[in-house]
């Protein structure tokens, strides 16, 4: 093997075995001379791979953890292993990995040969995992968002919203954000000219346009700083939370933006929101209603006010649509 860079990364991938390789056994594997090999070692160690070498009969090259992970040598099975895997992780939205497996996810999709990536579909599809509680995300849509985040390109879609309407989105994405078991795109949207957060369960055939996004401040410290409510373009004084919900903690956590400890059990099936909020009442009021699990309010004027508005909006909407089917029906009869 003649070509040094071909060579390294195929001594690369033989020191990622975890044994240890005697310098003649790799200078027999690589068609080298040991000399050749203990430069190509020298070669390595510059590079940031921490090889060490154990002096003996017994001895040999090993790779040991490093301070500092570097570059890794994937083989076409170990490549759609930790894909699927990465899949997985994703569409679960497990507490402190999920954001970091769809970046994870978009960069190794994005080197994959075409052949690679069929495969991790293929087994991505086949593979059951228990889903957990709430809606779940198809993977092939998180890191199409991501990806869109990642290359700052413009991104279509559709979006169905709670009613179940469809309608087209033309967006500029600024990131991706996990709350409360669901993920949500942030971005904003051309068409209305303004920021908005969108579930990714309800985004349909997301594709980015190659039409590179122009610098533009998100009104918030970053994303998920926006989905929790927590926006810098709102002057929202501190206001008093005080909710019983019949539901279990454990159902609950993490999915109001809660501080820890704020959420506390009152029994094994409701729990109770005590809290001082700077957020926005009318996002908590959204987030709590979309629990489906009834709840009470004991002393909060402003979450109180913000539950009323989303009610009469809900009405006007349902009046609006009973409007509508009965003059369609009037229209029936009289044809």
């Amino acid at each position: 093997m003649t070509d040094t860079a071909a060579r390294l990364l195929r001594l690369l991938s033989l020191l990622q075995m975890p044994r240890e390789w005697p310098g003649s056994e790799l200078a027999d594997r690589l068609g080298v001379t040991d000399r050749t090999v203990r430069r190509d070692i020298d070669r390595l160690r510059d590079l940031g791979y921490p090889v060490v070498a154990a002096m003996g009969a017994a001895g040999g090259y090993r790779l040991t953890a490093g301070s500092a992970l570097p570059p890794l040598i994937l083989d076409a099975d170990e490549a759609v292993a930790v894909a699927v895997g990465l899949r997985v992780a994703a569409g679960q939205a497990v507490a402190g990995i999920e954001d970091a497996s769809v970046r994870a996810l978009t960069k190794l999709e994005q080197v994959l040969p075409a052949t690679l990536r069929r495969r991790v579909r293929v087994v991505g599809a086949a593979v059951v995992v228990r889903a957990g509680e709430g809606p779940t995300v198809d993977p092939e849509v998180l890191t199409t968002l991501a990806a869109a985040v990642t290359n700052r390109e413009r991104l279509r879609f559709t979006y169905r919203d709670a009613t179940g309407a469809e309608s087209r989105r033309h967006t500029e994405p600024a990131g991706v954000a996990a709350a409360g078991r669901r993920w949500y795109l942030v971005a904003y949207d051309l068409d209305r000219a303004a920021w908005r957060s969108f579930r990714a369960d309800r985004i349909e055939t997301p594709h980015p346009t190659g039409a590179r996004i122009a610098p533009r401040d998100l009104p918030a410290a970053d994303p998920s700083d926006y989905v929790a409510g927590r926006r810098t373009d709102w002057a929202t004084p501190e206001y008093q939370v005080d909710v019983t919900i019949e539901a279990p903690r454990g159902r609950i956590a993490g999915r109001l933006g809660e501080e820890p400890d704020t959420l506390r059990a009152d029994s094994n099936a409701t729990c109770r929101l005590i809290a001082t909020r700077d957020d926005d009442p009318t996002w908590l009021a959204g987030q709590l209603t979309s629990l489906g699990v009834p709840f009470r309010v004991h002393d909060s004027p402003e979450l109180t006010a913000a539950l009323r508005a989303l009610t009469s909006r809900l009405q006007a909407a349902l009046g609006d649509r009973a409007t509508a089917r009965a003059r369609s029906s009037v229209s029936d009869r009289h044809r």
